[in-house]
């Protein structure tokens, strides 16, 4: 199986940028882990959206209704893309961040989840009652250490990432959830991963919450999803209090609405709804067939062409894992992760992440005391990303960079960066792009 071609058209999969060592190269985007490119039909289906752009739900105005029934419409495309049962609630947040803390306060009782999570998906937990259950160093005994935990103490939800960020690997949801409900408890998912390169059914998965991102979805315009079962949410405490989640508001106090009015307070982000809307509408008309083989045929040439190379270690979270998604960490042995990302870019125009990935404890888990390096490709990714990374990471290790670089506030920055910039895109201030969680 080869994917020499990507299967969807994406906005800038012909970008060109420059080098520093002169000329320019084409732009090799394998960074699709942290943002997806928007597809072109979400990006043309926007342009055509954008006249008739206006608040929705209180307007009279032909504009208003049109965004008003294109934003219901969404709700109602998200839902049934994901196999979400017909009472089902889908809210629409800022991101997955977002869906998760709103998720956090409204269930009633103690969590249960396990060390390998994204922070979006540990921290908003920490502030309640939750338990975290070490991995096992496979996933069969990680199952059963989870099913131990909540046949000891029981529990009203456990939550699990459906695809790691750093390792990419899958989880056996619709086992979980059968976990999950024979001790009475809920099963979330962080779908940030996971939504992007595989299909979800919750209802037949079992899965009663699900959280992901518009800009991890091929609809980077801000938009986050939360659905799932009503019942919690709609008694939780409203997580926006504002105009819109009201029935009638008094100096004494105020009535609150259910259903996702409940926590969709203010004015929303119409037009990223209505992007991700189109995006999964694309993902839809996809054959699951050839969107797997797509991304598992790149996956499996990276990983493969990496091991080949010395002193480069792929990580693994489970020996037994399968269906991993194309999300792909490694390191270079005696190579500092920033410099190796410094140069890519620099010297060979490819760009990917390096870092902890918002993911520290699954690092210590790993054995990852300093920054690594993740690539993550999807639908706009071809097999010549791949051999160019593979190519680029050979030169580093056969010659070294070609440029000179200094590290200043834990970043390595190329010295006298001759490359242009767009005018609208000032220099960035130095140790800027450590902000996050590069550390």
């Amino acid at each position: 199986m080869t994917s020499d071609c990507p299967l969807l058209p994406v906005i800038g999969g012909d970008l060109r940028v420059p080098l520093v060592t002169g000329g320019d190269a084409r732009y090799v985007n394998l960074d699709y882990a942290a943002s997806t490119p928007a597809l072109e039909s979400v990006a043309t289906h926007l342009n055509e959206v954008l006249p008739l752009y206006a608040s929705v739900h209180r307007g009279a105005g032909y504009a208003s209704q049109v965004s008003t029934a294109a934003y219901e419409h969404a709700r109602r495309l998200v839902g049934a893309f994901l196999g979400a049962r017909t009472d089902d609630a889908v809210i629409f947040t800022r991101n997955t961040t977002d869906s998760l803390k709103l998720l956090a306060s409204a269930v009633p009782g103690e969590t249960v989840l396990l060390d390998i999570e994204h922070h979006a998906n540990l921290l908003p937990w920490m502030e309640h009652a939750a338990r975290v259950v070490p991995a096992a160093g496979t996933l069969e005994e990680s199952l059963r250490l989870v099913d131990s935990e909540l046949a000891a103490r029981p529990a009203s939800l456990v939550t699990v990432t459906g695809a790691s960020n750093v390792t990419g690997e899958t989880l056996p949801l619709r086992r979980l959830a059968t976990i999950a409900h024979r001790h009475g408890a809920r099963l979330a998912v962080d779908g940030a991963q996971l939504v992007p390169h595989r299909r979800v059914d919750l209802a037949f998965d079992g899965v009663d919450y699900l959280a992901f991102s518009g800009h991890k979805t091929y609809a980077p315009f801000g938009a986050g999803v939360l659905v799932g079962r009503r019942d919690w949410l709609d008694v939780a405490p409203p997580y926006l209090r504002g105009g819109g989640a009201v029935t009638t508001v008094t100096l004494d106090g105020a009535d609150w609405r259910t259903g996702p009015a409940r926590h969709e307070a203010g004015s929303p982000n119409v037009l990223g709804v209505v992007a991700l809307a189109r995006a999964i509408r694309a993902l839809d008309e996809l054959d699951p067939g050839a969107w797997h083989d797509h991304e598992s045929a790149l996956r499996e040439r990276l990983v493969s062409g990496l091991e080949q190379l010395p002193g480069v270690r792929v990580h693994r979270l489970f020996s037994d894992s399968v269906d991993p998604v194309g999300v792909v960490s490694f390191t270079v042995e005696g190579a500092d992760s920033r410099l190796v990302a410094s140069y890519l870019s620099a010297e060979w125009g490819i760009g990917l992440r390096d870092g902890k990935f918002c993911a520290h404890p699954l690092l210590s888990r790993l054995g990852i005391a300093q920054p690594a390096l993740r690539a993550s490709f999807g639908l706009g990714s071809s097999d010549a990303d791949v051999e160019a990374l593979i190519a680029a990471l050979a030169a580093f290790l056969g010659e070294g960079p070609a440029w000179r670089y200094e590290q200043i506030d834990g970043q390595w920055n190329v010295v006298d960066d001759p490359r242009p910039r767009p005018e609208w895109a000032p220099e960035p201030e130095p140790g800027s792009s450590s902000f996050g969680c590069a550390a």
